[in-house]
């Protein structure tokens, strides 16, 4: 075990390079500790075709760079000036089972700790976080690609002006947001919204959006048509009405609690593209397979029989939409995806594709990743909108949270891209039952 010396020494877990590989190299001049058990637990990963199996292999392939400069059993100096040791020493901890890998990475921090290093434990499970801080060892989550929820980029700024200034800013064909705007939400960005809403009267509102061509709001005039019997409800509604159907955004998110339409507005506006305006070739939906028990694979039938479990959301969002249709609705639904005008796929079997010319929804985005976000942006072929659907709050990811998400990652990393519109919902519009439990369960 080399000298303890000032700098901070990291002890990594494996749920951090399995997140994110680039981990390895994210402590800049500070020492960088991987229990050879953490080595071990990748070791497990490395023939897995999803993204755990890609990153287990991105390690493996970055520490063999490093072997290459020098051993890794006594430390090699990476290009910020830090140190990368992969260390077998660990201490058994008393009141710790023996033989559990967790507590064995604890035991090699504790060691390091006993040897006089000045240790902090990186992971991002949570009870291992509590057992190092039972240890008095500093532990914490990895930091690196998090956003604060609570201060998540919205994507409109709210004006109360009066009644007579609602009227008239509404047809006026181009504002000034310094006239307008308050100075600590300024400066605007490329297709952030500002609604006006009447100090008397809280439903009397207009909406505005801000061009970052000519640095000048201008109103949305024009009422959207009702399509598949579905119509904006409030502004947050018809701001992503705004973006859903402007070819010229290719990226729009969409974040809220559960019941505020996110999903049917995207779907709808989806299949208005599709199959009324001929805009795009094809719907495709798709959710992150992130199950509460046994995976997809253990589930009976083909692969399209197992989604029909996963996609049980998306049906029923397709089927209020398509209940106007003379047949069937799920005659309707069934005839679509005969005819691949939707499809609906696993985001297992998108990495290497090209999407061309398609609407793509993804639904449930919170429990992305960062990087499986990335892969899934960069399938985006010549001419695809894609759609970010999902609620922060609701993650089924063990090792994400409201702030480590891929979707909130892109929120806030595609913020005024001329190309890119974000919503943030607030109102459940499912029921006055699903609004009382969002906000009170």
């Amino acid at each position: 075990m080399p000298p303890a010396n000032s700098a901070k020494t990291f002890v990594i877990d494996t749920n951090v390079l399995l997140h994110n590989p680039a981990s390895l190299f994210a402590f800049a001049d500070n020492h960088v500790v991987i229990p050879m058990v953490v080595l071990e637990e990748l070791d497990k990963f490395k023939t897995a075709s999803n993204e755990l199996g890609q990153n287990s292999r991105e390690v493996a392939r970055a520490l063999d760079r490093l072997r290459h400069q020098g051993s890794l059993r006594s430390g090699v100096v990476t290009p910020q000036g830090g140190t990368i040791q992969v260390l077998m020493d660990y201490a058994d901890v008393d009141g710790m089972a023996p033989g559990i890998n967790d507590n064995r990475i604890l035991g090699c921090a504790a060691a390091l700790k006993k040897a006089g290093h000045n240790v902090f434990f990186i992971s991002k499970d949570i009870n291992a976080r509590v057992k190092a801080d039972a240890l008095d060892i500093p532990s914490e989550d990895f930091k690196a690609m998090r956003v604060n929820v609570d201060e998540l980029y919205t994507g409109y700024v709210t004006v109360e002006v009066s009644g007579d200034e609602v009227d008239d800013l509404a047809h006026k064909p181009q504002t000034d947001p310094a006239t307008l705007v308050p100075k600590e939400d300024l400066p605007l960005v490329w297709n952030q919204f500002v609604v006006l809403r009447d100090r008397t009267d809280k439903d009397h509102t207009a909406l505005l959006r801000f061009d970052g061509a000519s640095g000048m709001l201008r109103p949305l005039v024009e009422e959207p048509p009702e399509i598949y019997s579905v119509t904006p409800r409030s502004p947050e509604q018809r701001m992503a009405f705004e973006l859903l159907l402007d070819d010229r955004v290719k990226l729009v998110t969409l974040v809220g609690r559960a019941g505020t339409g996110k999903t049917l507005l995207a779907l709808a506006c989806g299949l208005n593209k599709v199959i009324d305006s001929e805009r795009y070739k094809k719907l495709l939906v798709s959710r992150p397979i992130m199950p509460l028990g046994a995976d997809i694979g253990y589930l009976p039938g083909s692969k399209d029989d197992k989604l029909q479990h996963w996609m049980g959301p998306i049906f029923d969002n397709l089927h209020f939409l398509l209940a106007s249709e003379e047949r069937d609705p799920d005659d309707v639904i069934k005839r679509l995806i005969a005819e691949e005008t939707i499809t609906m796929e696993a985001l297992t079997y998108i990495r290497g594709r090209s999407i061309a010319r398609q609407f793509v929804v993804v639904d449930e985005a919170q429990n992305l990743t960062p990087h499986e976000i990335k892969t899934i942006i960069s399938r985006a072929g010549e001419d695809t909108k894609v759609v970010l659907t999902g609620d922060p709050h609701q993650i089924d990811n063990p090792y994400l949270d409201s702030n480590s998400n891929g979707l909130t990652h892109v929120v806030e990393r595609l913020r005024g891209q001329e190309l890119a519109g974000h919503v943030t919902f607030t109102k459940s519009e499912r029921s006055v039952l699903a609004g009382v439990a969002a906000d009170i369960l």
